[in-house]
């Protein structure tokens, strides 16, 4: 899916007649856009993801486009497909930094995809923004790293006391992605706060994602007589993981993260995952005066398609980073940095973003069950 880099480019820039052609001579930087690297799971297992955060970014560029950029130059955003592989971010990004020259990068939503990019921005000086990557250590990797989301020991926690107090499960087991660096960082920070609470851990298991066939982890934990099961997994191996847990006899609520959220978790999971409930980072029908304008204007964008919380958090990248771009006067990297770090009270579609001194942002969640095939608000979680 190499086209999606070409056709995207000449989207953005539909409108930026006369910015792409060589700069002439004694021609200012007016002449010449701001690009932006963009590099995001456009294919592959995790699409949904990649898609949906894609178009929201690409909904952000063109609004900010259409009212004149930033500094009297437009943005160009430069996608790069990494297919949903391990190796393939740190190949599109190099390409993004070294070839594309971008003055900064947006991604990715997954944090081991974000945690192999990230050193190559941190190296050549390059802001990167992850929307969505909830691993606490994407941002360490360096002060360059951003992201504009919740980490994990907030969403753990969350939604641990989400299972002990409004579920009232004391027994809990959960049921681990060990290639997964956010599924691993989840499922310890979920524990650690369920057992604090007076929870008890009845049984971890573990698989690879990609698998297909769950039943004998899944008939361990039916074993173990849980009150309920954390499931930190990506939405395709969850609807796996749900049909084989019904098909198993396991009757009580499995639970998760916003990895969950994907489209294909009920297109694959049908009936299996009705009732089931998840953490995210934004709801579509909480109804604030940014987040209904993005609702409106990402349907008409995308042919009446309701955003995610990946196209929300793909928008205020984007818009964040502009922000930062305006503030700091250049695009000269140092001083973009700086300028990103200083973000505070940024009033976004996802709510309100301070970046903190850990360069995370300090950002509630709310907790979305899957009823009728539909992704239904319950509440909202402040850190």
């Amino acid at each position: 899916m190499k086209h999606w880099h070409g056709w995207i480019s000449l989207i953005v820039l539909a409108g930026v007649a006369g910015l792409t052609g060589c700069k002439p001579s004694g021609g200012s930087d007016a002449d010449n856009p701001i690009k932006i690297g963009e590099y995001a799971s456009l294919s592959g297992k995790e699409a949904n993801f990649g898609i949906s955060s894609h178009e929201g970014t690409l909904l952000a560029i063109e609004s900010l486009n259409n009212a004149g950029g930033v500094l009297g130059r437009k943005f160009q955003l430069i996608t790069e497909d990494d297919l949903s592989k391990a190796g393939e971010p740190a190949t599109v990004v190099n390409k993004l930094v070294s070839k594309d020259n971008v003055v900064a990068v947006l991604g990715e939503v997954a944090s081991s995809r974000s945690l192999e990019a990230a050193p190559i921005c941190q190296q050549n000086q390059i802001p990167m923004i992850s929307p969505s990557s909830t691993n606490p250590k994407v941002t360490e990797t360096g002060d360059y790293i951003f992201r504009v989301c919740f980490i994990d020991p907030f969403q753990g926690t969350v939604m641990a006391n989400f299972s002990y107090n409004t579920l009232k499960a004391r027994k809990v087991a959960v049921f681990t992605d060990v290639k997964s660096d956010y599924s691993k960082g989840l499922a310890k920070y979920f524990k650690e706060s369920f057992v604090k609470l007076g929870g008890q851990i009845t049984a971890e298991l573990d698989f690879n994602g990609g698998d297909k066939d769950f039943k004998a982890q899944l008939t361990a934990i039916k074993a173990s007589n849980p009150d309920a099961v954390f499931v930190p997994g990506y939405y395709t191996d969850v609807a796996l993981i749900c049909i084989q847990a019904k098909q198993l006899g396991i009757n009580v609520p499995l639970t998760g993260g916003d990895g969950w959220e994907g489209e294909d978790l009920v297109k694959i999971g049908q009936d299996a995952v009705e009732g089931n409930y998840f953490s995210t980072h934004y709801a579509p029908d909480v109804a604030t005066t940014n987040s209904q304008k993005f609702v409106a204007d990402y349907q008409k964008r995308f042919n009446g398609k309701t955003p995610d919380a990946m196209a929300a958090l793909g928008y205020d990248s984007a818009m964040i980073l502009a922000d930062a771009i305006k503030r700091a006067g250049t695009t000269d990297g140092p001083k973009v940095r700086t300028a990103l770090a200083a973000t505070k009270n940024f009033d976004g579609v996802t709510g309100i973003t301070t970046i903190n001194e850990q360069r995370d942002a300090t950002k509630p969640a709310v907790i979305l069950q899957v009823t009728k095939g539909k992704f239904k608000y319950l509440e909202t979680v402040n850190p």
